[in-house]
């Protein structure tokens, strides 16, 4: 194997790469639309060779002045003749006239024809969508468009999250201009050339909003199956939803990570609001805010912790981070709410966390570390 260059490292440690491409092009598409074009091109070409040597033969011209000639004469232009022309070559410049006239109207007529209908100017659309979306990484592709659809899409552009909508509509363009979709595509979304015009091989996730419980089973097998083939090693985050308990579990057994019942989530809301409504502001005002200054996460106890069997107190990560374990869940799901600080932090438990964001960052941090922090000792 050969060394790299200089300027292979110089390109590597400045993090740059090449151009990306679509993992599915159109050219065959985008041939098709051209084909009508071939003719008008061809008889251009050949206009071109029989005025040329016609004045080559009947006027005796150099090649450059009878290219001028035939060019001026068959776009009819009119700027004379560059030469002196033969009454032989006379009849012969009438001739081509009409022939040009012929020839380009036909040319015009294909053009109209072609332009029309739409669908070159479709295809190199979708061409110039499909390398925009090639660029994208670690993005999520939002499935089906609805009205669940409109709204996760403003809570991702307010929070910068890059997605694709893919929905086979073919009103899909005006819906995407309409509520500011940056990238889109028209398919069916578990078809395999969408997961390629989507670029899935570079997203983190997917999302499949349908109605019907059918299109998002279909959609998480074919993601799955998608995963496998491509041997990635980190499996991408799936998220649906789904109307009834029922649906949401056949989901969560099938592959989707995280699965909303918008019935349930409605019943939760409308449960705390009439029984705590000042608790509920407080949750709408800094948790479902955007730059809101407080944030909850749940953060998992990898096995190499240096918290495990520890106690909670032993953590400090009040002192440490300035955040707030409210919660803890232990490896059978139990989940304990405001836990004593004599509770052990077991294997694969998880602490839920109240505090910034950044603090929160630095939590998670100190949490996956094999040793004890040596901060400790001077809080």
């Amino acid at each position: 194997m050969s060394k790299p260059t200089t300027w292979q490292k110089l390109k590597k440690f400045l993090n740059w790469s090449e151009r990306t491409s679509p993992e599915i092009n159109l050219n065959t598409e985008l041939y098709q639309q051209l084909k009508p074009f071939r003719v008008p091109i061809i008889s251009v070409v050949l206009a071109m060779m029989f005025g040329t040597l016609g004045y080559i033969f009947i006027d005796n011209m150099s090649l450059s002045d009878a290219v001028y000639q035939t060019g001026i004469t068959f776009t009819t232009v009119g700027f004379g003749e560059t030469a002196h022309i033969s009454e032989l070559g006379r009849l012969f410049t009438v001739t081509l006239i009409i022939v040009g006239f012929g020839v380009f109207s036909f040319s015009i007529g294909v053009l109209i024809q072609v332009i029309s209908k739409g669908e070159l100017i479709q295809v190199l659309k979708e061409r110039n969508m499909l390398y925009k979306i090639a660029r994208l990484k670690n993005h999520f592709v939002i499935c089906y468009q609805n009205e669940f659809t409109t709204q996760l899409s403003k809570q991702f552009l307010e929070n910068h999250i890059p997605f694709v909508v893919v929905d086979p509509n073919p009103s899909i363009q005006k819906i995407a201009v309409k509520n500011r979709y940056p990238y889109f595509i028209q398919a069916e979304p578990h078809a395999h050339e969408a997961l390629l015009k989507s670029h899935l091989s570079s997203a983190k996730g997917m999302v499949t909003l349908s109605e019907n419980i059918a299109d998002n089973i279909a959609l998480i097998a074919s993601t799955r199956l998608y995963e496998k083939e491509l041997g990635l090693k980190k499996p991408y985050q799936i998220m649906a939803n789904a109307i009834s308990e029922l649906d949401v579990e056949k989901l969560k057994k099938l592959g989707a990570d995280f699965v909303v019942s918008p019935s349930k989530l409605v019943a939760q809301r409308l449960s705390t609001m009439a029984l705590r409504p000042d608790m509920e502001n407080m949750i709408e005002s800094y948790l479902h805010r955007k730059n809101s200054p407080i944030d909850m996460e749940e953060v998992l106890v990898p096995e190499h912790s240096w918290l495990r069997f520890k106690k909670i107190k032993d953590a400090r990560l009040r002192e440490l981070t300035n955040v707030s374990i409210v919660g803890i869940k232990d490896e059978n799901g139990k989940f304990v709410a405001m836990p004593n600080k004599d509770l052990l932090i077991g294997t694969n438990s998880s602490l839920l966390l109240v505090g910034t964001s950044e603090n929160i960052a630095s939590a998670k941090r100190v949490i996956k570390k094999k040793n004890k922090p040596e901060e400790i000792k001077y809080v």
